[in-house]
Parts: structure tokens; sequence; C-alpha cells
């Protein structure tokens, strides 16, 4: 067995005790099939008020401008399925990703876990860990890595575990043994694309940011649209819709992270508990919670937009 398939094995072995789903590896190296369709993405608008979309655009394709000397992107996923409800089926909803502690720091203490066991095993190995926090293509780079491919609502895919999972990523200067992307395994299907409240699948494989619930619940931070009223489908922080019907989602299976478990008044508000909720209430449910990106004003703005 070579150094490299050797190295290779650890860290996927590793990967998975740290709880990963899955790991893939791919060599560090312009996304050249990316840099079009990225560039016609912004082009037409649909990152909307996501100007932070438009910055670092080589490095977003680029994983050598991240990390000097970069040979291997590491892709994982970790997943966050959840088979608990919210009780009251009249409250607002939230998407599952956001019912723990915020997968930001869940995920990046394996992660930096992953790479210091790296340097312990293996030697003077540099790099960076990333979880959504950069300018970097996480859905290219796991596709690229053989994790999954990318769905008709733009998520990854497998047909063992759905789509219900986090995408994180170590750059690092050390040669491993690459993955190979696997086929696509939509069909014909267009359950997201018909099912999406606000027709943000433009189409297939493309999303319109600007026109998605999650946007407008999290990212938006201005007045809602009032043309958007009656079409969030009860959403008050993120959307499942696209992922909950997928026929590949069957698959989904709790996950076995305690971090991610939702904190029980979290599930047992009512409707009326949601409109009347306080600054003190919002600290106390949403510690250390991604909801927390939104802020308590910006969730009582969602909840209002869905009242009214």
């Amino acid at each position: 067995m070579s150094k490299k398939t050797h190295y290779t094995t650890l860290i996927k072995t590793e990967a998975k005790r740290l709880g990963f789903l899955s790991c893939g590896i791919s060599k560090a190296e312009f996304l050249e099939e990316e840099a079009f369709r990225l560039e016609s993405w912004l082009n037409q608008n649909k990152h909307g008020k996501m100007h932070y979309m438009e910055n670092h655009f080589d490095k977003r394709l680029d994983p050598t401008l991240l990390v000097e000397g970069s040979k291997s992107v590491v892709s994982l996923t970790y997943n966050y399925f959840s088979e608990n409800l919210q009780q009251d089926s009249k409250a607002p909803k939230i998407s599952k990703y956001a019912y723990g502690i915020d997968y930001h720091y869940v995920i990046k203490d394996k992660l930096n876990q992953l790479l210091e066991f790296i340097k312990e095993e293996i030697g003077d190995v540099h790099g960076r860990a990333f979880v959504d926090s950069a300018p970097i293509l996480e859905k290219a780079w796991a596709k690229k890595s053989g994790l999954g491919w990318i769905g008709k609502h733009s998520n990854i895919l497998t047909q063992k575990a759905g789509s219900f999972y986090f995408l994180a990523e170590l750059i690092i200067d050390l040669e491993l043994e690459s993955d190979h992307a696997v086929t696509d395994h939509c069909g014909t299907c267009t359950a997201c694309i018909d099912a999406c409240p606000t027709d943000a699948i433009t189409e297939p494989y493309s999303v319109d940011g600007s026109k998605c619930i999650s946007y407008f619940t999290i990212e938006l931070k201005e007045n809602i649209p009032t043309d958007m009223k009656g079409k969030f489908d009860n959403w008050m922080f993120g959307c499942d819709v696209c992922q909950d019907v997928c026929p590949w989602n069957r698959f989904s299976k709790q996950h076995n992270e305690p971090l991610f478990n939702p904190k029980p008044e979290l599930l047992s508000m009512t409707k009326k508990d949601w409109e009347e909720i306080t600054q003190e209430t919002f600290n106390k449910v949403f510690k250390k919670s991604a909801v927390k990106r939104t802020k308590y004003t910006g969730l009582t703005r969602n909840i209002k937009f869905l009242k009214d």
C-alpha cells in the first residue's frame, strides 16, 4: 500500500470515528466547470441582496488561494436529520438544521480534531477547516469528491441518506487518493420544483436565491416584499420543503449528535407562544443556535409577516 493510500484510509477512518456521515477527497485545483455557472448565476442576480457572494470570485474557485500549497480537499458530510416535529401544526415552522446548537461550532470542533489527528499521525501538514464560513463552493467539492450528486433542488443528494446533512471541508497541503463523482439519480422527478412555495427553483439544478424562503427569512435584512404574502407555507426560519418532498429523503435516518437535539420548549411552543415571543424567551430557546443569525427582530418580523 502506498503512503498516499495509507494516509487516505487513515483520514477516512478517523472522520467516521468522529461522527461524520461520509468523507471524500479531491485534488485541490481550479474548478473550471463551476466558473461559468457561478458567473452566470451572479449576472442573473440570483443572489439577491447577498452581496458577499460577489466577493472573492477567484477564491471560491481555487482552493490554493485559500490554503497556500494545498494539494487535497477533504469533503465531509454530517447528518442533522431529525424525526422530531413541532407539536402545534399551526405554529410557524423552523428548518430542521436549526433545531439544536449552531452547526458551525459543532462541526468546526470536529474538523479541528481531524486536522490535529492528521498532524499527529502523518506529520507536518498544514491546512484550514471550513464550515459554510468562507468563500468555498462546498457543493461542487462534495460532488467532485463523490459524496453525492447535486439534485434539482441544488442540494447534495445520496441514494442512501438523502440530503439532510451539513457539508464541511479540510483543505490541506497533503497529497491523497482522489475519489470520483457519482451519477445523477434525479431522473425525470420534479417533486422539489413542483412543491417550492415561491417557485425559487427556476429550472432544474438552479435555485434563484432571491426567491427562496430561506433567503427571505434569514439573509434579507429589510422588509419582506409584500408580493410574497401567503407564499411562505408558514416557515419563519429557513425552509425544508424541497428536501421534505424529495423521494430520496425517505432514507434519511435520525442523527446521533446530542448537540443537535432541540430544546423541548422549541417543539412545544404554540402558534400563540411564537406570536408573543419576548426577547428573553428568544435568548433562552435559541442560546447558541443558528437562529441567532436572524436576531430577535428578524424572527419577530418573519412571524408578523406570516400573521398579517
